[in-house]
């Protein structure tokens, strides 16, 4: 021990022994309930993905569902749809999935039919 050490082994930052959150946490904490990505905040910070993704997961942190990015919504696909195609025939004339096909409706704010002949 040296004359300025008088801790007596105990660790010197009470945020860095596990109990409470140390300023970085709380931080990214902070930023990611405002909407921050983890991989903006590794980025960020100069942390590994995991290492943010572990922090926000201990600080019992909700995640927020991935966001999903969608193709531009080919011209008339909305209005094909409203008159009467399909969602799979359209994915097959634009050559996308069903469900891309049935997500791009659902964000242009299309009120699905129900599934089945009516």
């Amino acid at each position: 021990m040296t004359e300025n050490d008088d801790s007596a082994g105990e660790p010197a930052d009470s945020e860095e022994d596990g109990d409470s959150p140390g300023p970085r946490e709380a931080e990214l904490v902070r930023l990611y309930n405002d909407g921050a990505t983890i991989h903006s905040l590794a980025q960020r910070y100069g942390l590994s993905y995991q290492k943010v993704r572990t922090t926000l997961l201990a600080a019992a942190v909700t995640f927020r569902p991935p966001k999903i990015q969608l193709p531009p919504t080919p011209p008339g696909l909305v209005n094909a749809y409203l008159s009467g195609r399909s969602i799979r025939q359209l994915a097959d004339i634009h050559g996308m999935s069903y469900n891309q096909t049935r997500r791009i409706l659902l964000a242009e704010g299309v009120t699905l039919r129900p599934r089945g002949r009516q």
